[in-house]
């Protein structure tokens, strides 16, 4: 009885969760990553609003898998496309620190560290496509010994990610906590 109770929870949580998941959908900027999900918000974001933000990536991902806060910037471009609002409204920049910065290498360097493809290449290249600034911690490519010429292209440097958040600050960037 005990099994039999214990399989019945699992289904039970096993559907409860691809129903949540069958909400999301591709989104209309990058379909290939950042999903959405429609919401009855209501907090509208007005007409012609402008977004300046920028996010703050430490955490690598783990090896063979895609960065999801790299991610999340897809789907912050998404959500807003699809809601309405322009892309050249929303001015996103993604500062990376820390173990997150090896996601940032080519795909040649990338391969020559760890022995595989690097799985994130082709949401930077996304991201960057469609505006976003990537931004290396100059620090932290120092003590993972990555040089400029190690990144993905079009990744710029920093002397240090606290830096680059001042400088964006001052470029009238919030900063998102997520």
């Amino acid at each position: 009885m005990k099994t039999l109770l214990t399989a019945l929870i699992s289904l039970i949580m096993s559907a409860a969760a691809f129903a949540g998941e069958a909400a999301f959908h591709d989104g209309p900027l990058i379909p290939a990553f950042g999903k959405v999900a429609p919401v009855e918000s209501d907090m509208p974001v007005p007409t012609g609003t402008v977004m300046q933000v920028s996010f703050d990536v430490a955490k690598q991902a783990e090896e063979g898998a895609l960065n999801r806060n790299l991610a999340s910037v897809a789907r912050f471009l998404n959500m807003h496309v699809e809601l309405g609002m322009e892309p050249q409204d929303l001015k996103l920049a993604i500062v990376v620190h820390g173990g997150a910065s090896n996601d940032l290498l080519s795909g040649e360097d990338y391969k020559s560290r760890f022995g595989e493809e690097n799985v994130n290449t082709e949401l930077l290249r996304s991201l960057m496509r469609n505006g976003v600034e990537i931004i290396l911690c100059g620090q932290s490519a120092a003590f993972h010994d990555i040089a400029k010429d190690d990144l993905e292209p079009s990744v710029k440097m920093a002397l240090s990610a606290m830096t680059a958040h001042a400088l964006l600050q001052q470029r009238g960037y919030t900063l998102n906590p997520f």
